[in-house]
């Protein structure tokens, strides 16, 4: 069992911050179904963690905020028919999550002038269309 889940490159979340919860699972299994309880429910309280730096707080609860409760995101595995497995899955997608949550905004683009020679192809394509069009009004009339 990891110590520290990796996120980005500046931080990790310990292992002790994780609240963990086990229920059945649903969906087939037979009979082992009915008596282990394997489904994962992770809980990450991101509003109140201190291992995560200001700036990236503030900006994975804005992020994130359709999923949290309370500051609180919460994350259910239940695929696998181990415990073990579904524990690992809710690791990796919380690190997942959190990693494209805090990842610095997209560059702004920069809109750049159309250059001349796009521009006058474009017109002369526009006045062809327009001298076929005009010749075939003029066949009807």
């Amino acid at each position: 069992m990891p110590d520290q889940i990796p996120v980005r490159g500046s931080f990790s979340v310990p292992e002790s911050e994780l609240s963990w919860r086990f229920s059945r699972s649903s969906g087939p299994g037979g009979q082992h179904v009915n008596t282990s309880a394997t489904a994962a429910e992770l809980s990450f309280d991101v509003a109140g963690s201190p291992s995560i730096p200001e700036p990236l707080r503030d900006r994975a609860l804005h992020r994130l905020a359709h999923r949290l409760v309370r500051g609180v995101l919460t994350i259910r595995a239940e695929e696998y028919r181990s415990q073990q497995r579904n524990r690992d899955a809710a690791r990796a997608r919380l690190a997942a999550l959190l990693a494209e949550a805090t990842a610095p905004p997209p560059k702004k683009r920069v809109p750049k002038k159309i250059p001349r020679g796009i521009n006058e192809r474009r017109l002369q394509n526009k006045k062809r269309r327009s001298e076929v069009k005009k010749q075939r009004s003029a066949r009807w009339d």
